[in-house]
């Protein structure tokens, strides 16, 4: 396997792999080893131009600022400066070697090496893979190339050992498969099927990071029915894990159980669909596990709201921010109303089509749809084409009146839910043009403190 000289040489429409090209060859004539490394080296191997190109080098921080001087777009951070080429900025990393007393949660601190030290401490073969520019040599120690043709998922050294250095690994492997749509090498496999309980060892903010970038890869059901399968779901988003099984109404959903449906809307997401609502549509009825009953037929009562409730839990378990489980639940629990909107007055329908996530929430419900079989989209483009009849009769208003801190300065609280309340009160008064002006706003404001 070979890889482009034309994208080596910049000549393949992409200043990036250009710009690439300098950093090495400055780091080089300062007398330093430089190389490509990891995720461009892998996407070149498969004949796809890295948008991302990171360089490993053997100049440590302070020599590579003092290299490129007013080039530095920021200092060290864990053994990395960020150059800027152009309009293009760049990773540098000094090679590193493995902390052996990491403890599994936090990453590796920062110990130079050389850069077979550096191979060695990555975690897969796929990703040891690096590449010079200039003399176009492919370093490959641990034959990554072969794996990456095979598509396997490989562990450089001892499996066991290298999940206990950092558990982050066990969701880095399930990303990984679903990125090359690959498989797992045997030993990696029964590794990651053991040591699957590390995973509660890990921050939520690295679990979050790790399912936002499955989300947005080209396979996020094939990660979930992994993280599923190993058992990890069930210890660290057992919100999820319990929708296996759940059987839905079968005259409405021929597709399957709720977990059958989940993944079916994972499978629909399209590249508008901005991550918030991809965690959205992934927990909207996490809920129905909870409601399910059995009536005149199968029923999941009240699992709109449920499944927001759940949804927040689990979002607070990963260290979301407060503002980003607001809009996702709100869109979780607002998500069965489509008959809703075409049958609400048109006084009523300002408030949710002027609402700053109303357009998410639509993405939302179109995930729904798409996750359904048979898929009827009828009611969907019936609320669309109602949403842009009214916005056409009823120009969207300016931005609001008052800001959230105009709000607490006014009334002299601090920040909380009741500032929310008072601002959809007011955005509500706004668009139905009960309010014009900031003194009128100021005035509502107030009466409504009064009450």
């Amino acid at each position: 396997m070979s890889l482009s000289t034309s994208i080596i040489t910049g000549t393949l429409e992409t200043p990036k792999a250009e710009h690439a090209y300098h950093v090495v060859e400055r780091l080089t004539d300062a007398g330093f080893d430089a190389w490509w490394v990891g995720g461009a080296v892998r996407g070149m191997l498969q004949e796809v131009i890295p948008k991302d190109i990171d360089i490993a080098t053997s100049a440590i921080p302070e020599q590579i600022q003092t290299v490129f001087g007013q080039d530095v777009a920021e200092g060290a951070v864990h053994g990395s400066v960020r150059v800027r080429v152009g309009r293009d900025v760049f990773e540098v990393t000094t090679f590193r070697e493995d902390d052996t007393a990491s403890d599994g949660r936090h990453p590796e601190s920062v110990v130079f090496g050389t850069r077979e030290q550096d191979a060695k401490r990555r975690d897969f073969t796929v990703n040891a893979l690096y590449w010079h520019p200039i003399s176009r040599e492919l370093y490959d120690p641990f034959e990554g190339a072969a794996d990456l043709q095979e598509k396997l998922i490989r562990f450089i050294g001892d499996p066991t050992v290298r999940i206990r250095h950092d558990a982050l690994r066990l969701l880095r492997a399930v990303r990984f498969r679903a990125l090359l749509n690959g498989q797992y090498h045997p030993e990696t496999y029964r590794s990651l099927l053991g040591l699957a309980a590390q995973v509660t060892i890990l921050s939520g903010s690295r679990q979050r990071e790790e399912v936002e970038k499955m989300l947005g890869g080209p396979h996020p059901d094939r990660a979930l029915e992994d993280l599923r399968e190993f058992g990890m779901l069930a210890h660290f988003l057992p919100e999820l894990s319990v929708c296996k099984g759940i059987p839905q109404p079968a005259d409405f959903h021929h597709e399957g159980d709720v977990w059958e449906h989940m993944m079916m809307v994972l499978r629909g997401f399209r590249e508008e669909d901005d991550i918030d609502v991809r965690i959205a549509a992934l927990f909207h009825d996490c809920g129905k596990a909870e409601t399910f009953s059995l009536k005149e037929r199968i029923r999941f009562d009240h699992h709109a709201t449920v499944s927001a409730d759940k949804a927040q839990t689990a979002l607070n378990r990963l260290q979301y921010p407060r503002k980003r489980i607001e809009k996702i639940a709100w869109m979780i629990a607002h998500h069965m109303m489509m008959t809703a909107f075409l049958e609400m007055p048109e006084s009523r329908k300002a408030h949710w089509y002027f609402h700053p996530w109303f357009n998410d929430l639509v993405k939302l419900m179109y995930l729904d749809i798409a996750g359904t079989d048979p898929a009827d989209y009828g009611l969907y483009e019936r609320i669309l084409n109602d949403q842009q009849h009214f916005l056409d009769a009823h120009p969207r208003p300016q931005k609001p009146l008052l800001s959230g801190d105009e709000v607490m300065r006014i009334l002299g609280i601090g920040s909380g839910a009741r500032v929310g309340e008072i601002l959809s009160k007011l955005h509500d008064a706004q668009v139905t043009e009960k309010i014009t002006t900031k003194k009128e706003a100021r005035a509502f404001v107030e009466r409504l403190n009064d009450r």
